[in-house]
């Protein structure tokens, strides 16, 4: 049903493949629009964004320990490091 598509990348102007599974991927999870950049530009996209964020240091209301967060800790509000909230998590 589906064909392998060469398409242009947006950023970089090589062409890739589109291949007939990631259609049919793109089409069971009801996505319309074609990728429209190669799998090496969306990775250097992707960590782009990544490496932008910025982090706060905070104090974990559970342990105690330093806490990095991608927000900006809210006075009043609890806080907690990514290892105490996994164990919160396991407990239920």
């Amino acid at each position: 049903m589906y064909e392998d598509k060469t398409l242009i990348c947006k950023d970089c102007g090589k062409e890739f493949i589109f291949s007939a599974g990631e259609q049919e991927f793109y089409a069971e999870k009801g996505l319309q629009n074609e990728p429209q950049r190669c799998k090496e530009c969306r990775m250097a996209r992707k960590n782009a964004a990544k490496s932008e964020r910025e982090y706060f240091t905070a104090t974990c209301a559970g342990c105690g320990g330093e806490a990095k967060v991608p927000f900006q800790p809210t006075e009043g509000r609890a806080v907690c490091c990514g290892a105490w909230f996994a164990e919160m998590k396991e407990e239920g």
